[in-house]
């Protein structure tokens, strides 16, 4: 696939509008009809295709739009951010298989690493050169880091590694991994977390896919036997890979992904085209029942736009949002559950002698169905996100939750 990257990015003193027409246009004319999830050309684009697609959007200027230009960004604000992203979001196109990188890594990076780790790795991540996972979750550490037990132990110059993770996204694609471990015991807790850089073809590292619901082996466990890294793959100091998680952690929930809300709402468009277009689901959105529900999840959409544009409001003014980023990730997962699962319910009718528009419907909404079953877990599951926002943001007491 070949795209236009010849493009002139605009200033953004010209305004967040004249970015954000900039966006559309570029968007609107580039995006394969195969790779628009409500097209009846679409099929599921190869690794390869995704990559070129990325790396498109990041010549285009809209992908890095807030990272340092020394480090191939260009350095703007998160105004420019959310205004690329409401555009990416309008458009049904795949989700980036270098999110891992750009999401997690890449920040942390610009946080604790030093300034040798963020010119050898920022610009891999943004011009999808080298792909990263996430080595967070354990068996018995999965939403509570704190209880991780992988551990690094220093000899010399380097450290020694072992333990294992899992729900490893992406670990079979990876060329690095962003690792935590622990230097101490695990009654340390929050003490004693350390963070790496880790090549994923260091000896003694070992794969093994783990196959979901939906058929895709998109996870993995990982497991380190005797694992060698140099000093210099440490990121930070000990005893700051607590902070950093929490810090990448707050990232994640707050700012990533910023077009959920207008994707959300392109899906709810799709879904009542497709049942536009079928007799027999038609008569579905004549109901008051399917009424009141498509009313819910459009208003619930709209509540999630205000927390988006609250967040960017807050961030800009130099606040910190902390705790926030739960009530975020609280807040969309299980609006987006919520929606595939109508969604689902209403696809269900669709058949044989359906139209083609409500049998790609069906094929889209399946998927997302099966998917969004993760989505009240990966991130931080809904009961740490509520025990958050009960203990930091209303401040209740312990003995009064329930």
């Amino acid at each position: 696939m070949s795209f236009n990257t010849d493009v002139v990015i605009p200033d953004p003193a010209t305004g967040q509008g004249v970015y954000r027409q900039h966006a559309r246009e570029w968007l609107q004319a580039n995006l394969p009809d195969h790779m628009r999830s409500d097209s009846l050309n679409y099929r599921t684009p190869t690794l390869q295709e995704s990559v070129d697609w990325e790396t498109a959007l990041y010549k285009a200027g809209l992908a890095g739009m807030t990272w340092p230009k020394e480090y191939g960004g260009y350095g703007l604000s998160l105004r420019e951010h959310l205004a690329v992203n409401k555009e990416i979001g309008a458009l049904p196109m795949p989700e980036s298989v270098g999110s891992i990188g750009k999401e997690l890594a890449g920040p942390i990076i610009m946080a604790v690493g030093t300034e040798e780790q963020k010119r050898e790795f920022l610009p891999a991540i943004l011009s999808m050169r080298e792909h990263w996972c996430q080595g967070f979750s354990e068996p018995e550490a999965g939403s509570d880091l704190a209880s991780l037990r992988t551990r690094a132990v220093q000899e010399g110059d380097r450290w020694v590694i072992n333990g294992q993770k899992i729900w490893t996204s992406g670990a079979a694609k990876a060329r690095y991994c962003l690792l935590l471990t622990r230097t101490g015991t695990v009654a340390d807790r929050h003490r004693g977390l350390l963070m790496f850089a880790v090549p994923m073809d260091t000896p003694g590292i070992r794969v093994v896919p783990i196959k979901s619901i939906d058929g895709k082996e998109s996870f993995a466990e990982v497991f380190f036997d005797n694992v060698t890294v140099p000093d210099t793959a440490r990121l930070g100091a000990p005893n700051e890979g607590w902070n950093a998680a929490i810090r990448v952690l707050s990232i994640e929930r707050a700012t990533n992904r910023m077009y959920r809300p207008w994707r959300f709402e392109g899906e709810l468009k799709q879904l009542v085209r497709a049942c536009k277009s079928d007799p027999e689901l038609s008569k579905l959105l004549q109901e008051s029942y399917y009424q009141r529900r498509i009313g819910q999840i459009a208003c619930e959409v709209d509540g999630l736009k205000g927390l988006i544009e609250k967040v960017v409001d807050q961030l800009m003014a130099g606040e910190t949002i902390g705790a926030q980023g739960s009530l975020n990730k609280l807040y969309w997962s299980e609006c987006h559950q919520a929606f595939a699962g109508l969604a689902m319910e209403m696809v269900s009718h669709v058949h044989e002698g359906s139209s083609e528009l409500a049998k790609r419907a069906k094929a889209h909404f399946t998927n997302a169905y099966l998917f969004a079953r993760a989505e009240t877990l990966y991130a931080g599951v809904t009961e740490v996100q509520l025990d958050i926002i009960a203990q930091r943001i209303m401040n209740l007491p312990k003995e009064s939750q329930s």
